[in-house]
């Protein structure tokens, strides 16, 4: 079975837990909650009926926008210029991009994310 789909938008991160103390009590949540559950109403359409039980290989192309200075100036702003990057090498790390996707799925696409065997992605502009 192949499931494939395009989201649009600037890629998220998944971030670190956090944690705070009130009083006696502490606590924890998950700051990328509101990001995955987005994510998922997004996606949810290409979701299977039942989750996934198989291994799972994943391919994954995280697109950026390309910064103001990837342009040429003047009448060929619209162009890029010809020494600008394929590649988007600074943060966000690629990893905490797949968690996100990896958790935010979980239980819907597949029962569990560790079923996910093989993993290709890519951080491009």
């Amino acid at each position: 079975m192949t499931i494939e789909f395009t989201v649009l938008g600037e890629p998220h991160a998944q971030m670190r837990h956090k944690t705070f103390k009130r009083g006696t009590f502490t606590g924890a949540y998950d700051p990328s909650a509101d990001i995955k559950k987005n994510f998922l109403l997004t996606v949810q359409n290409h979701a299977p009926r039942e989750p996934i039980t198989d291994p799972i290989m994943l391919t994954v192309v995280f697109y950026f926008g390309r910064p103001k200075n990837h342009y040429r100036t003047g009448k060929n702003s619209a162009m890029l210029r010809d020494d600008c990057p394929e590649w988007h090498t600074s943060r966000k790390d690629i990893d905490n991009l797949q968690k996100l996707i990896f958790d935010a799925l979980n239980g819907i696409f597949w029962k569990d994310d560790a079923q996910i065997c093989w993993v290709e992605a890519q951080k491009k502009y």
